[in-house]
């Protein structure tokens, strides 16, 4: 059993016989009403997202989870599929299910698989990945005092802010977490 403490970014909780996964939280006193701890939750299972209150004497029950290594395969209508490495199993996931973490996989993505009761429900994708630019504006010099950025679009449909040294068929490396530019590939 997790206490109002022990919630924190990361860490997959059971919520209604659910797991869910805390994308965010914040902790606060309420005068002489004890303390609340506002949640943020992705459900594991559907991808929704809600917002929950914790208050002060609640426990939560942590998400048994284990793990296991697979590549992504191919997208089939809203499916994307995937091939567990040690077994050779082939699994789908819905968009639903994955969020924003599809506009980061591409054909032959190593990731990290979530299973809960023996089932793969969701994925965890490396921090940093390598994706190919698509479309990118010309780099125009100008009123650039410390350089500049621009918009480029990659392979996945993703966009992000680069330098304006990067052109049409780089590649580059980009945070998964904040979805930013890192450096050439």
């Amino acid at each position: 059993m997790l206490g109002l403490t022990d919630i924190k970014t990361g860490r997959t909780i059971l919520h209604n016989g659910e797991p869910y996964l805390v994308l965010s939280y914040l902790h606060s006193m309420i005068g002489r009403g004890g303390a609340v701890m506002r949640t943020k939750l992705r459900n594991l299972l559907s991808g929704v997202i809600i917002d929950f209150t914790f208050s002060g004497a609640d426990k939560v029950d942590e998400a048994e989870m284990s793990k296991s290594h697979a590549q992504y395969l191919y997208l089939e209508g809203d499916q994307y599929q995937f091939m567990d490495t040690a077994t050779y199993d082939q699994f789908f996931l819905t968009k639903e299910s994955l969020g924003d973490m599809m506009q980061y996989l591409v054909e032959g993505t190593e990731v990290s698989i979530l299973n809960w009761d023996g089932r793969p429900i969701n994925i965890e994708i490396p921090v940093k990945v390598t994706l190919t630019v698509t479309d990118a504006p010309p780099g125009l010099k100008g009123d650039t005092a410390s350089g500049g950025d621009k918009v480029v679009t990659l392979e996945t449909g993703l966009q992000v802010t680069t330098p304006l040294f990067v052109k049409t068929g780089d590649r580059i490396i980009v945070n998964t977490e904040k979805g930013a530019y890192v450096s050439r590939a």
